[in-house]
This record gives structure tokens, C-alpha cells and sequence, in this order.
């Protein structure tokens, strides 16, 4: 049956042709539909398909890249802005055929308990130039990364972390000191590499998406509208109830139909007008497109101990609550009892493992956040962040493994254990702080470590008594043989004395080298210099050279036993027979001035020279020991052999300070004079040295100069004080200039200062002076990076080399370590020395000395 469309005047209507074929067409729709419908769906199925495939093509190519920063890193928030910025462009990089879900970019922040936590950025391959440099500039550096290929782990939690709040509301704006990482250090700061633990926070980000953001904001100012007039609404009918009324005219107004339709009988009530909708108001940080993404945070926990990952999940969960306000980020999914719904539960699981995998983006529909808001996650730890020290940062220590004992760390597990350094990595340290606060004995668990490690040392004891408390420690068959003892606390005539000879000739070092060690620790010690003290300079230069002339015949005449010891220098200078055979045996050029010059000087000017001989003199065990012909004490050959020498002068007095200073002006001679070794032989020594206050003073730098010089001759210097302000300018930075370790102890706020200028932004002074009783804070050189400062407990022999102490066998070391240093009674000792300057006159005279009986020894 055909429809005809006729007008008024029986004509066909003009829009009949057009309906017509709509007719038709709508007719064929309707008997097709099914068809088109299946046609529609596999096509749109084929194209995401297609979609998918290209996705995950994209995200195959990613370039993967390491933000390491320097301890002084610390941007400001124009830096974290930029560097925003640049991460939004680089996941919108890519080739022209990426899909929108694929132009992603995450940040990976993942610690294991070998990292505290490493900061990764994982982009598509053709961002790799873009993000190669970062508005942080020096103090970040990028290097190139692998894809992270990781074991698996017993256990594993997963969860995905959501904008939560009102459309537009913001996250709370975190300040940037403290660290907003902090938080986030803390939750991951107990891993346990030994048990699997790991955690990892993927910060997935994509560049806003104009049309879902315009169609977001359409639908966000449309709710708004729509919850203005149900406002409007619900103002009206409480504006209609508002008058007073008793309760049956209440009741019979609830009964009235019309009442039901919103209109009272009998009232006209203009209802209020919705309020103006404000539409920046309402999308807040939706208004304004630059720096707007679209994010979603993965987290994933794991661990081969049950329990540990759940607990670790759930306080990264709480350190994300940093960034609580009107929005937030939680969790998605829900928990009934032990029943949890989510993200680590079938069948979420397998989608939430694609996405950890890919890095493919699904954000929630809220999933829109500024750059600003996520500046805390923008960005690796910061100067002000306080990270925890990792078994990986800092070795433990283990006998036998090559290492130095540096003290014990209470972890954020609350495990405590045995930090160490590396012998090669240890070169100098300082130690600073009160007098009886650990410093000597920390010092002494370093000696004994390092002796059992194989490495020779000289450790200086002054108070006398250090070698009582390591000698049950040292007291083992593979050491007996390196442990060499000067005691120069002795006071028995029966007791053992060695000597030492500071002009002795017999391992034919130079001449001259021997001269300027000996001149320069009389001057060093006693503040000589050319402007104070000019004369005594000269006069006992000269009195050394001449001697050590002597000396330098003598040996090669093979009789050192007949050489000169430096008391002799007195005979020297006040004696003119004993002066005229010493000066008939120099040459010519050294003849002049003692036949010139030395007539000329006034008998006054040698008071200042044979002071300091009297006084070390007068004590007769440093007489003993520096009065006898033929060193057995030779810090040279100590260092070549590997020995462990155990030196305890009899106090620090001024006199006992110019002894000190003898010795560490020797140790630099001999330190220097292994120029004449190659590199791989230079056996490395180890020079522990306290209270360095008492050999830093006047014209001496001999500390500053073996800080400077020695290292490359393999000898190191570990230095104790209780204040080092009071150390020379000179001296103090060229120990803070090199020192691979810096220790202090509680002290006076001017004294710890000197030590926490050092670590600008971590500790104050005011944080050490309150310490108690053996703790430190201490800054160490690991693998050629500065670790800390870390607070510590100085470790005791007895907890640390508890196993290994041999109190049986001290007498066996006692005596080996005499043995190896030909030490003789004090009273045998005395009796050489006195007779020294006879022997001395003997051999300038080509005669034989009188007194062989008294000497107890006969002359060669």
C-alpha cells in the first residue's frame, strides 16, 4: 500500500521524494540491525585490538634512566616545576601511531635493603635526549639504566593508590624541608636484603587528554549546577515549614495530598533562585591545563619471611598520607573482616600485573593532579632528607676480611652491628671529644684489626698502659713474631729497655735526610723557628751535621758500635778537645764554619741548644734509650717488614712531648725516604698518634706535612685530641682536607663545631655535646664516597675480639716482642750510654776505650 503526501490542492508535497527514501532506509536499519550491530562490535573490537597491539609495541621501546643526587642536593621548587614540565613532555613523546594509553612516563622509586631508594625513570625511547639533563644540573646525576630484572620473592602485596576527594580539591601542598620522601625513607628503612624484602612505588604519569578533560569539566560543572538547585529545592520546603505550629496542625498538614505536591493551600512561596554556579571555583585545579596529568600509583610489596610484606605495604600506605587533605591518596578496593577485595586478589591481580609490567596508564576517573601537587615525588632524596644506613652503604665487620672495625650502629630494626671500612679506603682520621669518652680505645680495636689483617703499625701511647689491654688479643703465633714493644715506663734497673739512636748511620740512609728530621723535631717541639729562634737553629744543624759525619765513617769503618749519639752533642759544643777530634773529621767545606763562625758566638747562645739536651737527659730511661750507639728501634724497616710496634713514652710532659716529637718527625723521614720503592711495594703502615695538641705548636707542621706527603708512600695516620681549635690553622685543614674519617665525641660546643662544620646539614653541635659515654658521630670514606655521619657506639676489644683474646701466651708475646727489639735491663742500658762519648773519642782517636768493663760489651 503506498502513502501518498498530498497538499491542500490534492498535489504531491515537495518533502515526499525526501521521506521516501528515509523511510527506506530506516525500514532496512530495522531488519538489519542485528547484522550492523555485529559489524559495528567487531570492528570496534578490531580496533582495540589494534589499539592494544600498538600500546604495547610503544611500551616496549622505553628508555630507562637514574637520578643519583649528591649529599648537597636540595632544589627549590622553580627546579622541581621545570623538571615536572619535562617529564610531561617526554610521555607525551613517541611515534605519531602511539595510543593515548601508551604516551606514559613512570617513576619508579624501589629499595631492596641494598638501596635505600633508588629513583628511576622509565619513558618511551625517543625521550631518552630529553631527559638526559634535568633542570637540577650538577648535583643530580642521570645514567643510563637497565630494565630492573628482579627474583621471585615467597610473597607478594599489591596495591593500586587513587585520588580520593572532590573534583578539583587538591592534595595537601607538602613543604620541601623536611623531605616529602621522608616518610617513604622511613617505611622502606628496615628492609632486610637477606630475607627478600623488597618495595617498590610506581608513580605512572600521562599528559592530560583535552577532549576527556574537557568533557571532565563539563560533567564536573554540570553536578555542580545540579547540586545548586537541589539546594534551591531543599531551602524552599524549609522555608515553607519554617512558621511554628502545634502538633496536630503538623500532623493533619502531612495527611494533606497537597502538601505531597509541595504546595501548602492557601500559601504562594516564591521559591530562591540556585545560586551562580563560579565554574573556577568549582573545577578548582581542573580550570587550568599546564601541568595537569592524569596519574595513578602502583605499589608493590614482597619477601620471602610471611608477614613482612604485608607490614610493609601498610606503612608505605601510611607515608603516603603525607599528602592528605581535601583529596587524598588511598587505596582502592575494600576489606569485610579477613575478606579484602582489590588489587591483590583474583582476577584484579592479573590486570594490576599487566599494568606493573607495562607501565600501561588506567587511572580512576578522578586520577587528574597538577605537577605541583606531586612535587615531593618528582624528585630523588633530597639534602634534607635523613636516609637510613644500609648494610650495603657500610660494610660489617668480620675477622680476616680485610677490614677496619669502625663501631656498632643500632639499624631501624633495632639490630645493632659492627660497621666497618675498608684498610685501602681508610687513610687518615680524626678523632675528637672529651678525655675518657672511647677515642684510645676505638683507636686500640683498629690496631689489634689491622694487625690480624696482616698490616704493620706504630701505635704512640703516652699514658703507658695500652699494651697491657691489647697484648691478650695480639698474643697469636702468626703475630708474635711482628710485635715489637718500647716501654719507656719503666722504672726498675732490672726492667727491659730497647734504644734508639737519632743519629745512627747503620741502615746508610743520607746524610742530610737524618739531619733535617732531628733539627726539625728540636725545632718543632721547642717553637724554634728562622725569626724566634735563628741561632739555635744553626747552631744545632750544624752540631747534628757534623755528628752524623761521624757516624756516616764510623759505619762504613764497620764500627757502629763506636758511633755518636745526640747527647754527645754537648761534648760537641762545650768540650774543645772532644770538638777539635769531631772537627778534624769533616771535610773541608763543613770544617769552615767551626773554625769561622762558632769561635764567634757569644757562650749564651749555646744555652738555648743544650737546654732541651739536659732536660731529656736528666730522665734516665730517656737517657738510656737515646744514648746507645745501634738503633734497634727503625721505623723504616718496621714499615718495609710489617711489624706492629708499641711505643709508650713515659708521659707528656715537655720533655716527653720533644721525645714524641723525635718520633714523629722520623716517621715522616722514613715515610718520604720510600721514594726509593716501587709503588706495588710499599707495604701499607698505619701511625696511630694521640694527643696530637702536644706536637703542634710553634714553627711545626710535620702533622700537616704527613697528611700531605704520605699517603703515597702507603703510610696512614690515625690522630687523637680533645680540642682541635687548639691545633695550628695549618695543621687542622690539612687534616680536614684529607682525612677519610672524622670522629667526635660529646665536648664543648666550640670544640665539636671545628668537626660539624664539616657535616653542613645534618648534625649540630648541640646534637653531640649531650652524648653519652662512648658514642660517636662519625663520617667515613667507603668505596670513594663519604658515608654519614652516623652516630656509633665505640666498639671494646672485648666484644669485638672476645674469641680471640690468648691471656695465657702474654708472657710468650711479652718476651718476643723484647727479643725483637735486642732489649737489655735499664741498668745495662745506662751503663752504654754513659760510656758512649768515650767510645766516641775512641774511635776519632783510633784508640780503644778504658771502660770496656763498665759497658758490659765489647767495641768492634
Amino acid at each position: 500500500m503506498e502513502t501518498h503526501h498530498l497538499t491542500a490542492s490534492g498535489a504531491l508535497s515537495p518533502g515526499a521524494d525526501l521521506l521516501d527514501p528515509l523511510a527506506a532506509v530506516t525500514d532496512w536499519t530495522l531488519v538489519n540491525l542485528w547484522w550492523l550491530a555485529l559489524i559495528a562490535a567487531a570492528a570496534l573490537a578490531g580496533w582495540e585490538a589494534l589499539q592494544q597491539r600498538l600500546a604495547a609495541e610503544a611500551l616496549s621501546r622505553r628508555t630507562y634512566m637514574e637520578l643519583v643526587p649528591t649529599a648537597q642536593f636540595d632544589p627549590n621548587a622553580e627546579q622541581i616545576w621545570r623538571q615536572g614540565m619535562q617529564l610531561v613532555r617526554a610521555a607525551g613523546s613517541g611515534p605519531w601511531w602511539t595510543p593515548r594509553r601508551a604516551r606514559t612516563l613512570r617513576l619508579r622509586l624501589r629499595a631492596d635493603g641494598h638501596r635505600s631508594l633508588a629513583y628511576r625513570i622509565e619513558a618511551p625511547s625517543s625521550a631518552r635526549a630529553l631527559l638526559a639533563q634535568t633542570p637540577y644540573g650538577a648535583r643530580v646525576q642521570v645514567k643510563a639504566a637497565n630494565p630492573v630484572a628482579d627474583k621471585r620473592r615467597e610473597h607478594t602485596v599489591r596495591a593500586v593508590l587513587t585520588l580520593h576527594g572532590e573534583p578539583g580539591s587538591r592534595l595537601r601542598e607538602v613543604p620541601l624541608d623536611p623531605d616529602p620522601l621522608q616518610p617513604l625513607l622511613d617505611a622502606v628503612a628496615d628492609l632486610n636484603a637477606e630475607l627478600g624484602d623488597l618495595a617498590e612505588v610506581c608513580v605512572d604519569l600521562a599528559p592530560a587528554s583535552r577532549w576527556r578533560l574537557a568533557a571532565y569539566r563539563f560533567h564536573t560543572v554540570q553536578r555542580a549546577r545540579e547540586k545548586s538547585r537541589r539546594e534551591a529545592q531543599r531551602e524552599a520546603r524549609w522555608l515553607v515549614r519554617q512558621p511554628a505550629e502545634s502538633l496536630p496542625a503538623s500532623v493533619g498538614r502531612l495527611l494533606d495530598p497537597a502538601e505531597w505536591r509541595g504546595t501548602p493551600r492557601g500559601q504562594m512561596v516564591m521559591s530562591p533562585q540556585p545560586q551562580r554556579v563560579d565554574r573556577d571555583a568549582v573545577l578548582g585545579k581542573l580550570a587550568h591545563s599546564p601541568g595537569l596529568v592524569r596519574v595513578q600509583v602502583l605499589v608493590r610489596c614482597a619477601s620471602d619471611a610471611a608477614g613482612r610484606a604485608e607490614q610493609r605495604l601498610a606503612r608505605i600506605g601510611a607515608a603516603m598520607d603525607v599528602y592528605a587533605g581535601a583529596s587524598r591518596l588511598a587505596g582502592q578496593g575494600w576489606a569485610l573482616g579477613p575478606l579484602r577485595i582489590g588489587p591483590d586478589r583474583w582476577p584484579w591481580r592479573e590486570r594490576f600485573d599487566a599494568r606493573w609490567a607495562s607501565g600501561l596508564l588506567r587511572p580512576a576517573r578522578r586520577g587528574w593532579a597538577h605537577i605541583d601537587e606531586l612535587a615531593g615525588l618528582l624528585k630523588p632524596p633530597t639534602v634534607t632528607a635523613r636516609v637510613s644506613l644500609l648494610e650495603s652503604d657500610m660494610p660489617t665487620y668480620e675477622p680476616g676480611a680485610d677490614l677496619l672495625p669502625q663501631g656498632w650502629h643500632r639499624g631501624p630494626d633495632g639490630r645493632e652491628r659492627l660497621l666497618a671500612t675498608h684498610e685501602d679506603d681508610t687513610l687518615f682520621e680524626i678523632q675528637s671529644g672529651k678525655a675518657g669518652w672511647g677515642k684510645t680505645m676505638r683507636a686500640q680495636v683498629h690496631a689489634v684489626a689491622s694487625a690480624h689483617n696482616g698490616r704493620g703499625l706504630a701505635f704512640v701511647d703516652p699514658h703507658g698502659d695500652s699494651f697491657a689491654d691489647v697484648a691478650r688479643y695480639l698474643a697469636h703465633g702468626n703475630l708474635i713474631d711482628r710485635v715489637a714493644l718500647f716501654d719507656l715506663t719503666i722504672r726498675a734497673d732490672t726492667d727491659l729497655l730497647s734504644c734508639w739512636n737519632l743519629l745512627d748511620m747503620s741502615a746508610q740512609q743520607p746524610p742530610h735526610e737524618v739531619t733535617s728530621a732531628v733539627v726539625g723535631a728540636f725545632a718543632g717541639a721547642l717553637g724554634w723557628g728562622d725569626i724566634t729562634a735563628p741561632r739555635a737553629l744553626t747552631i744545632m744543624t750544624k752540631a747534628i751535621e757534623a755528628l752524623v759525619a761521624v757516624n756516616t765513617a764510623a759505619v762504613a769503618a764497620r764500627q757502629p758500635k763506636r758511633q755518636a749519639t745526640v747527647f754527645q752533642v754537648r761534648a760537641l759544643l762545650t768540650d774543645p778537645a772532644f770538638r777539635q777530634l769531631v772537627v778534624a773529621a769533616l771535610d773541608a767545606e763543613a770544617r769552615k764554619w767551626w773554625t769561622g763562625s762558632f769561635p764567634d758566638l757569644p757562650r749564651d747562645a749555646l744555652a738555648t741548644v743544650l737546654n732541651p739536651l739536659e732536660r731529656l737527659g736528666a730522665n734516665p730511661v730517656i737517657r738510656a734509650f737515646l744514648g746507645c750507639p745501634v738503633s734497634a728501634y727503625d721505623i723504616r724497616r718496621a714499615m718495609d717488614e710489617g711489624q706492629v710496634l708499641w711505643i709508650c713514652p713515659p708521659g707528656t710532659g715537655p720533655t716527653n712531648s720533644l721525645l714524641i716529637s723525635l718520633i714523629v718527625h722520623d716517621f715522616l723521614r722514613a715515610g718520604l725516604s720510600r721514594r726509593d720503592l716501587p709503588e706495588k711495594r710499599r707495604r701499607p703502615f698505619r701511625f696511630y698518634l694521640d694527643e696530637m695538641i702536644s706536637l703542634d705548636h710553634g714553627e711545626s707542621d710535620v702533622l700537616a706535612q704527613i697528611t700531605e706527603q704520605l699517603r703515597k708512600f702507603g703510610c696512614r695516620m690515625h690522630g687523637m685530641t680533645q680540642l682541635m681549635h687548639r691545633l695550628s690553622p695549618s695543621t687542622r685543614a690539612a687534616l680536614m682536607q684529607n682525612a677519610s674519617c672524622l670522629s667526635t665525641t660529646a665536648g664543648s660546643v666550640e670544640a665539636i663545631t671545628q668537626i660539624t662544620s664539616q657535616w653542613p646539614d645534618t648534625v649540630t653541635p648541640r646534637d653531640i655535646a649531650s652524648l653519652p659515654r662512648w658514642r660517636h658521630y662519625a663520617s667515613f670514606t667507603v668505596a670513594g664516597r663519604r658515608v654519614g655521619p652516623v652516630p656509633v657506639r665505640g666498639p671494646e676489644l672485648r666484644e669485638v675480639f672476645g674469641d680471640r683474646a690468648r691471656p695465657a701466651h702474654i708472657g710468650a708475646l711479652r718476651k718476643a716482642a723484647h727479643t725483637a727489639t735486642s732489649a737489655l735491663p735499664l741498668r745495662e742500658r745506662t751503663a752504654l750510654a754513659l760510656a758512649q762519648e768515650d767510645a766516641v773519642r775512641a774511635y776519632l782517636t783510633g784508640s780503644t776505650p778504658t771502660d770496656r768493663k763498665t759497658t758490659g760489651e765489647p767495641y768492634a
